[in-house]
Parts: C-alpha cells; structure tokens; sequence
C-alpha cells in the first residue's frame, strides 16, 4: 500500500468509522472519541463517522470488521493507495474472522490491522501477523482520591455486557475462590 506523502504546512485528515452511533455508551463509540482527541493532539483532523460515505481523508480507521466492512470496502475500493487501517475490537477478533466472509475481506484489504491486547495477534491468520500491532486499550486516571481498602480485594465488571462477553465469568470465577478470601 502506498505512503501519504508530507506537504509541510498541511495537516493530516483522519476519518475513524465506528459502528456505535453518537451518544452510544458503547465501546467502539469510546474508543474512537479517544483515538480522535489523542490523534487531535498530534495536530491530525479526525472525523468520527459511523459509515465512509465517501469524505475525503488521507487515512481510513475502521473498527470492527464486520460491522465496519461496507466503509473499509468502498474505502478501498474509491482509494486504493491510501492507509487503511482495521481495529479488531472483541467480538470480532474472537468470533466474526473465523466465520465470516465480509469480516475475512476486511482483515485482506487492511494495510494494517489493530488488536488491543497481545495474545490477540494469536487469532489473526499467520499471513497477515505482520501488518499487525498491539494497541493496549487504556484509560483515564479518574478524578479524585481512591484509598483501596485493606480487608477486601474488590473487583469492578464494566462493559456492554450482553452473552457473547461471556458477563458472569468474573461470578463463576469468585466461586473458586477460597471461603476465606
């Protein structure tokens, strides 16, 4: 795939498509508002759109790849020397590019593709390992004071929970603790 050539003076444009619309509490919807303000603060232009309709922008950053296949695929196909570069967000990096055709396309049309934590690299086809990086999601230090508590170890389950995340592992996993814990 090519490179973006420099022009001194102008800024980067950047679109990131997020199958989570606006106002969603959902995590691709985070996670590109917090992609778009760090890339901001790198001096890019940083649209969020939750499909390529066809904006003109230097690079294409699409998460999810099945959701997100009809913008990497029009992207690709309107632009094919520009970056594009595909997040593998969860439920498609553990279920959707094994199964899915659409989402098997996107991860080929890919100059580069994202996991968000290292053993992620492990389910991605061994051909395209190499136009892959980690990205460790990250978070914000929340505002105020926290003094963890001395008797407990307390555990927090944030998340869109819903059964294809599995969201009472942390409860099936208490039960094997010891009763004195």
């Amino acid at each position: 795939m090519g490179r973006i050539p420099h022009v001194p003076g102008n800024r980067m444009t950047i679109c990131i498509i997020t199958p989570a619309p606006a106002r969603s509490r959902r995590g691709n919807r985070w996670t590109a508002l917090r992609w778009a303000r760090i890339l901001r603060g790198l001096g890019a232009r940083v649209v969020i759109e939750e499909e390529y309709k066809g904006r003109r922008c230097d690079l294409l950053v699409a998460l999810h790849a099945r959701r997100s296949f009809p913008s990497i695929e029009r992207f690709r196909r309107e632009h094919p020397d520009n970056p594009l570069i595909v997040v593998l967000t969860g439920t498609d990096l553990y279920g959707d590019i094994r199964t899915d055709a659409r989402a098997q396309q996107s991860l080929e049309m890919a100059s580069r593709l994202v996991v968000l934590q290292p053993l992620g690299m492990e389910e991605l086809p061994e051909h395209l390992r190499g136009r892959a990086r980690v990205i460790v999601q990250s978070a914000e230090k929340p505002q105020g004071v926290f003094t963890p508590r001395k008797d407990a170890f307390e555990v927090c389950v944030l998340g869109h929970l819903r059964p294809v995340k599995d969201p009472f592992r942390t409860a099936l996993a208490a039960r094997l603790l010891p009763g004195s814990s």
